[in-house]
């Protein structure tokens, strides 16, 4: 404890400093740099362990097209490096611009809008190296993408909050990053609408970099590749998403998306107005159920990859969800669980 009765922080500036850290606390939290307060804050009678002085990309092969950075390494940092490089981190990790760190992003096991088509933070880890609460240093994985035997750590860590152990270094596999990318953004009178085209695009062959939908009516799909291509590609995404529809294109475009990250305000761990931030994972088949739910409590909403992830803003006054709305939901029978 500090003077002031808050939580010690630790702040280690080496792998050794942090292997004393875990060894002389037994109650003992590791955390970024912040960027996720609400996924980071100590239990009463926990220390926190800032791992941001552990910092800098270890390696980078570009040609093998992987990296391995330690945990405290900003994720602007390595998105600089690899842009230099016309590669990416396709699972788009959100809250880039505050600051989040390499070994948050896995620990809180988010990913943006990005994810859509090629999946989230746990496709994309190939190795760890973590402390253990018994204060040892465990490998897992490797540095090369490779197909390899034996129980996958790496992803095991993912979302795990720091309560598996320390993350101090991680391996990567990275993507060359699209030419050039273009949104199409359609608009419904109603999420019926909005619905129906997120089930057609899902299943079309479009290769779709991402798809947002946000009520009552709104789409935002992203195509990436040649920009030559893109007129013949988005004139056939227009016919079948039917709708209002218009090209957003260059930086416009990256400002959509900037916007579309998974918040709805600054990320501090809550919403606007101090609603609370709330990410459940949903199909598309449910979101109209759910939507009616959110909506009678009052909560901001948004549906991200394709229908398979809900963002929701949900105020901290508002009942239960299955106390909002009392009665049958209308529109069709109704989903289990």
């Amino acid at each position: 404890m500090s003077a002031d009765g808050q939580p010690a922080l630790l702040r280690p500036a080496s792998l050794s400093e942090a292997l004393a850290a875990v060894r002389g606390n037994a109650r003992l939290l590791p955390i970024g740099a912040g960027s996720k307060p609400a996924l980071a804050s100590p239990p009463p009678g926990f220390a926190a362990m800032s791992l941001c002085g552990i910092s800098g990309i270890v390696e980078y092969e570009p040609v093998e097209y992987t990296f391995t950075a330690l945990a405290g390494t900003p994720l602007r940092e390595v998105a600089a490096a690899l842009s230099r490089n016309g590669q990416y981190l396709p699972f788009d990790p959100p809250f880039v611009e505050a600051g989040a760190t390499v070994g948050g992003a896995i620990a809180s096991g988010l990913s943006g809008p990005g994810r859509n088509r090629f999946g989230g933070v746990r496709d994309f880890i190939i190795g760890v190296r973590f402390i253990t609460g018994a204060g040892e240093l465990v490998r897992g994985g490797g540095k090369v993408v490779k197909n390899a035997a034996g129980f996958d750590i790496p992803k095991l860590l993912v979302g795990s909050l720091g309560r598996l152990g320390a993350i101090v270094e991680a391996s990567f596999k990275v993507f060359p990053r699209p030419r050039s990318t273009a949104t199409l953004k359609v608009q419904f009178a109603d999420l019926a609408g909005a619905l129906a085209v997120v089930e057609r695009v899902n299943a079309a062959p479009f290769d779709v970099e991402a798809l947002e939908l946000e009520p009552p009516g709104t789409l935002w799909i992203r195509l990436g590749g040649d920009q030559e291509s893109f007129a013949v590609r988005m004139k056939k995404l227009a016919a079948l998403a039917g709708g209002t529809s218009e090209i957003v294109e260059g930086p416009g475009e990256e400002a959509v998306w900037s916007a579309l990250q998974p918040a709805f305000v600054p990320p501090s761990g809550t919403s606007a107005g101090g609603n609370l931030l709330v990410k459940i994972p949903m199909t598309p088949g449910r979101i109209s159920e759910f939507d009616h739910l959110a909506a009678a409590a009052g909560a901001g909403r948004r549906y991200s990859a394709g229908g398979s992830v809900a963002w929701i803003s949900w105020p901290g006054e508002a009942p239960a969800l299955g106390q909002a709305t009392p009665g049958p939901v209308p529109g069709g029978p109704r989903h289990r669980g």
